[in-house]
């Protein structure tokens, strides 16, 4: 499956929660959307990234697969981080994002238990990003508007470049 691209309306969409214990559906979607994820070599991708507006997202910072339910974010950190941030569906360009240098995340995993994770650094990051898919926000939302005016400058340029 291939991953939704900008400008896609696709990726406006906010996604719709999802009942792990009644979805038949949810280990073949995570498996797929791991596939898609893994075959781009990302670190997170939002279900809504390839097309399916369901609240899941998986990622994997280099030591498991972890696959979120119905993530939100609960709680964030005064301290903002201001870094360098791609995206799997704006390939080839980095926008500098300030985001919460921790949160804590609720979530639930496959079986439909409730996780909460306490995140900082890259996981924190990820969370942010991945859960701003779900609600329909990109990178390019996020990025001030010289920032968003030269990232999709440069996109449309490595487009056309292809």
């Amino acid at each position: 499956m291939n991953i939704v691209s900008y400008p896609s309306p696709a990726l406006k969409e906010a996604a719709t929660e999802v009942d792990p214990k009644r979805d038949p559906d949810l280990k073949r979607l995570i498996a797929t959307m791991a596939k898609a994820m893994y075959a781009a070599q990302g670190i997170g991708l939002a279900a809504t990234q390839i097309g399916v507006l369901k609240r899941v997202m998986v990622y994997d910072l280099g030591e498991e697969l972890v696959a979120l339910c119905n993530p939100r974010i609960v709680a964030c950190s005064s301290e903002k981080v201001l870094v360098e941030e791609g995206c799997l569906s704006v390939p080839g360009v980095d926008v500098p994002i300030e985001r919460s240098a921790s949160v804590t995340c609720e979530a639930e995993d496959i079986s439909g238990n409730t996780i909460r994770i306490e995140a900082d650094e890259l996981l924190a990051r990820v969370l942010q990003h991945e859960i701003d898919h779900l609600d329909g926000v990109l990178i390019l939302d996020r990025a001030t508007l010289e920032d968003r005016k030269a990232a999709i400058r440069r996109y449309n340029e490595l487009i056309q470049s292809r």
